[in-house]
C-alpha cells in the first residue's frame, strides 16, 4: 500500500512538472547521443528528475553490423512518463593535462580573404574591378586566371599575368565555391589592379585548454580563428603555436570588452595546427607545456552551480578563479555557447572586470573534472560569458590526430 501510494504521488508530481514545462521542449533540449562509462546508468545533472526508465535498456548484439558499444535508454519524468529515448555510448573516462595558459597562434590561410575594397581612379574614372565582378567582403580567393592563390602575392601575380584582359577567379563563399570574371584595370601609376584589399595570414594571443598526451594533440580557444575585419573563419594553410607571456590587461566594461595583452616568447614552437573549426584550435603538439590531469565529464555531467576557471592574467602561470554556472544547454545549435557562467571571484572580476579577450580557452572544473572552456564574453556584462564543452573539444582533437594518422 505504501509503494502505491509513493507511486501515485510521483505520477502526480510528474504530471504537473509535464504540464508546466512540455514534454516536448524538454525531448527537444536533448542530444540524440551521450556518452557513458560502461555500466554506468545515464543522468542528466542539471535535470536530475529524468532518469531511466528500468526496462529502456537495449544492448546491441556482439557483432552485430553497426556496433557501436551503445545501448538505447528511454530518459523519464521521475522514470515514469517518457520523455526521449536516446543512445547512450559506452567509453572508458578519458584524462588529459589541462593547461588554462596564454599561447600565441600563427595562421597563413588556404588562399586571399577579400577584407576591403578600394576604389581605382582610371582614365575613365573611378573603377572597382573586383566589386563589379561580384565579389564580397568574407569571400576566400583560391584561384585567379587559371593559378592558384594561397596568398597575396599570388593574387598580385595573377593580376599583372593578365594585364588588363578578363580572368576567371574561384572564390568560396560560406563555404560554396563559386566563380566569377574579373577585368583588372590600369590605375594612375600605370600598374593593374583589382580594387581589393585582401589578407593571407593571421596572429593574435589564445588560452591552451588542454593537452592530449597520449595522443600527443592539443586543443585551444573554444572557437574558431576569424578575420577580426570581416568574421569570416580562417581556412587553414598552415598555423603553428607559440608560448606567449602577458604582459598586461585592459580591464573590460559594460559595452567594451577588455583584453590580454602579452607577447610571443622566443623562437619556440609549441606545436603545429592543424584544424581551425567552430570549436577549437587543434594540432600536433611538439614542445612541452604544463598543467595537471584532470578526468574529462561527459556533458550530462555538467550542472549548475560553483566552478572554477583555469586561466593567466600576469606573465605565465595560470590560476584558478571561482565562477558559477548558470545554465546549461546540452543540445545547443551552436556548440560554442553550451554553458552560460558568471565569474564570482573577487580578485578577478577586480582585476578585468570579469572574461576579456584573450581568455578562449580557459579552462573550466567542476567537480575535480574538467568540463569545458570559455568561449565568448557578453559585451553588456563581462562578467558573464559562454562556453563550450570539454567532451566536445576533445572529440574534435580526436578528430585531428586521427586525420592526422591517415596522412601519414
Amino acid at each position: 500500500m505504501h509503494k502505491l501510494f509513493r507511486r501515485a504521488a510521483a505520477l502526480i508530481l510528474a504530471a504537473a512538472v509535464t504540464a508546466g514545462v512540455g514534454v516536448t521542449a524538454i525531448n527537444r533540449s536533448l542530444p540524440d547521443t551521450f556518452y557513458v562509462e560502461q555500466g554506468q546508468e545515464l543522468t542528466i545533472a542539471s535535470m536530475p528528475w529524468l532518469k531511466e526508465k528500468s526496462s529502456s535498456v537495449q544492448e546491441v548484439a556482439a557483432g552485430s553490423m553497426g556496433q557501436d558499444d551503445g545501448s538505447n535508454r528511454t530518459l523519464a519524468l521521475f522514470g515514469l512518463v517518457p520523455v526521449k529515448t536516446v543512445r547512450a555510448i559506452s567509453s572508458e573516462r578519458r584524462e588529459v593535462t589541462v593547461c588554462g595558459t596564454p599561447f600565441g597562434i600563427k595562421m597563413f590561410s588556404n588562399g586571399a580573404l577579400v577584407v576591403a575594397f578600394s576604389d581605382l581612379y582610371t582614365s575613365l574614372g573611378s573603377e572597382n574591378p573586383a566589386k563589379e565582378a561580384g565579389l564580397r567582403l568574407g569571400d576566400l580567393i583560391i584561384s585567379a586566371g587559371g593559378h592558384t592563390v594561397r596568398n597575396n602575392d599570388e593574387l598580385s601575380a595573377a593580376i599583372t599575368e593578365a594585364a588588363g584582359g578578363a580572368m576567371q577567379v574561384v572564390y568560396l563563399r560560406s563555404g560554396e565555391k563559386q566563380q566569377c570574371t574579373l577585368t583588372p584595370v590600369k590605375d594612375q601609376s600605370g600598374v593593374y589592379k583589382a580594387g581589393v584589399w585582401v589578407r593571407d595570414s593571421s596572429a593574435g594571443i589564445g588560452t591552451l585548454t588542454f593537452v592530449d598526451t597520449e595522443n600527443g594533440t592539443f586543443a585551444g580557444l573554444g572557437h574558431a580563428i576569424s578575420d577580426t575585419d570581416t568574421g569570416t573563419s580562417i581556412s587553414l594553410l598552415s598555423g603553428e603555436i607559440v608560448p606567449v607571456s602577458i604582459t598586461g590587461y585592459v580591464r573590460g566594461t559594460a559595452g567594451s570588452p577588455g583584453e590580454l595583452r602579452g607577447e610571443f616568447s622566443g623562437e619556440t614552437i609549441l606545436g603545429t595546427v592543424l584544424s581551425n573549426d567552430e570549436t577549437g584550435v587543434y594540432g600536433a603538439l611538439t614542445g612541452s607545456v604544463q598543467g595537471t590531469k584532470y578526468p574529462v565529464a561527459n556533458s550530462q555531467e555538467v550542472t549548475v552551480g560553483d566552478a572554477q576557471i583555469l586561466t593567466t592574467i600576469a606573465g605565465g602561470q595560470a590560476k584558478l578563479y571561482d565562477v558559477r554556472i548558470e545554465r546549461v544547454n546540452l543540445n545547443a545549435g551552436d556548440p560554442n555557447r553550451n554553458m552560460m557562467i558568471e565569474i564570482t571571484d573577487p580578485e578577478l572580476l577586480s582585476a578585468t572586470g570579469g572574461i576579456v579577450q584573450g581568455m578562449s580557452g580557459s579552462s573550466i572544473l567542476q567537480n575535480g573534472r574538467l568540463v569545458g572552456a570559455v568561449t565568448h564574453v557578453l559585451i553588456n556584462d563581462p562578467s558573464r560569458g559562454y562556453a563550450i564543452f570539454a567532451q566536445t573539444m576533445l572529440c574534435a582533437a580526436d578528430a585531428c590526430s586521427t586525420s592526422q594518422i591517415s596522412k601519414n
